[in-house]
C-alpha cells in the first residue's frame, strides 16, 4: 500500500489543517509537523511531532531534507507567511531529496508577500484595490488637495496575520502612528523582513466601507485554475476569520479565476476582498491556507483531499467539491495539554 507523508512546517495554531489532513489520508500516511516551539498547539495532533529551528537560522533548511529523507516526506505545506519566501527560493534543493514542495514560485511569493507589489500587480490587472501609498509626503500632498480622505489605514509592507494595522482618523494619529509603527516594526516578528527598506515599510491606505469576504481561490500543482471558494466575514478576532458564511457569488467567482489565471500560484490562496456597492475591491492575496479556510472546508470543499490526489498524480477529484452556500460557522477556544 503506497503512503503518503506530508510535512506541516510552522505549523503553530493550525490544528484543523492537521486534522483535515489526517482524515483525508484515512491512515495511508503520516502527518508530520514542525515548529520552532515544541508546545505549538497544532503539534500535539500530528501523528510526529518535532522541533526545529528558527526559520531564518542557517540550519533550517538541511533540518527539514534531514525530515524528509528520515520519514519519506511525499510534500511539504508550509503555514507561515515568513517562511514562504524562505522556502520558495530553496525549493528545488529541497526537492532533490524527492519531496513535493508544495509552494509558488518566487515571483508570486514576492507580489504576495511585498503588500506594495501587490498594489501594483492588481492594478496593472485592472483589479480595483484601495489607494495604497509607501510615501507619507505623498499622503499629506494628497490629504491636503482633496485627493484623499480619512479612515485610512496603516499596515506593514511585509505584513503578516495582521500584525502592526492601524486605524486613522486625523494628520495628527497619521503623524504619530507612522512613526511608531516604524519603532514597533523594528521590535516585531517582522523586522527581518522589512531591515533592508525600512524607511518604504509601512502602507499607507484609503479605508474601504463594506462587506469583506475572503476567497480560496485553489490552483492545481500545474498553477491551472480549479475553483473560487467565497465566505463572508460575520466577524475577526485577532486578524483572523472568527465567524463566517459560505457564499457562491458568480462576480467572486470571476474574480477568483481572474487572479488565479494572472498570478499563476500554486495550491490554495487566501484573498480578502470588500464589496462596496456594485465594486469588488481586492485587499491581499496570501498563497497558503489561511485562517478562514476551515470555513470553505466544512461548507464543502475538501482542499487537503484534493492536495492528496494530487500529490499522488490523481486528476480526478471533482467528487471533493461539494461546496454550498448559507453555511455558518464560528470558531472557539480549546485547551490542550502541551508538552513542559
Amino acid at each position: 500500500m503506497k503512503t503518503t507523508n506530508i510535512l506541516f512546517t510552522c505549523a503553530g495554531r493550525r490544528n484543523y489543517l492537521i486534522n483535515y489532513f489526517k482524515e483525508a489520508l484515512n491512515g495511508e500516511g503520516k502527518i508530520i509537523a514542525v515548529d520552532n516551539q515544541i508546545n505549538a498547539p497544532a503539534l500535539i495532533d500530528a501523528d510526529i511531532a518535532l522541533k526545529v529551528s528558527n526559520i531564518y537560522t542557517d540550519s533550517y533548511i538541511d533540518e527539514l531534507k534531514n525530515i524528509c529523507k528520515k520519514y519519506s516526506v511525499s510534500a511539504i505545506i508550509s503555514l507561515n507567511d515568513l517562511e514562504l519566501p524562505i522556502l520558495s527560493k530553496r525549493k528545488k534543493e529541497i526537492e532533490e531529496c524527492g519531496t513535493k514542495v508544495i509552494i509558488s514560485n518566487e515571483q508570486v511569493i514576492d507580489i504576495s508577500f511585498d503588500k506594495w507589489k501587490t498594489y501594483q500587480f492588481l492594478k496593472s490587472n485592472d483589479l480595483l484595490t484601495p489607494t495604497t501609498y509607501i510615501d507619507i509626503n505623498l499622503v499629506f500632498k494628497d490629504l491636503k488637495e482633496g485627493n484623499l480622505t480619512f479612515p485610512l489605514i496603516l499596515k506593514p509592507r511585509w505584513g503578516s496575520a495582521s500584525i502592526g494595522i492601524e486605524i486613522v482618523e486625523n494628520e495628527e494619529e497619521l503623524d504619530y502612528a507612522y512613526r511608531l509603527q516604524k519603532i514597533k516594526l523594528s521590535r516585531s516578528i517582522l523586522n527581518k523582513a522589512s531591515e533592508e527598506d525600512i524607511n518604504s515599510a509601512i502602507l499607507i491606505q484609503e479605508k474601504i466601507n463594506g462587506t469583506e469576504y475572503g476567497m480560496d481561490v485553489v490552483n492545481d500543482f500545474s498553477n491551472e485554475y480549479f475553483g473560487t471558494f467565497a465566505r463572508e466575514k460575520l466577524s475577526m478576532r485577532s486578524g483572523e476569520t472568527d465567524k463566517a458564511m459560505s457564499v457562491i457569488i458568480p462576480e467572486l467567482s470571476k474574480i477568483g479565476e481572474r487572479i488565479s489565471k494572472k498570478l499563476e500560484h500554486a495550491g490554495n490562496l487566501d484573498c480578502d476582498v470588500f464589496i462596496s456597492g456594485d465594486k469588488i475591491y481586492v485587499l491581499e492575496l496570501n498563497p497558503r491556507f489561511g485562517g478562514g479556510y476551515p470555513f470553505s472546508h466544512e461548507a464543502g470543499i475538501n482542499t487537503a483531499a484534493i492536495y492528496i490526489e494530487w500529490i499522488n498524480g490523481m486528476q480526478d477529484v471533482a467528487h471533493h467539491n461539494n461546496y454550498k452556500a448559507n453555511i455558518s460557522f464560528a470558531k472557539c477556544d480549546k485547551l490542550m495539554r502541551i508538552p513542559n
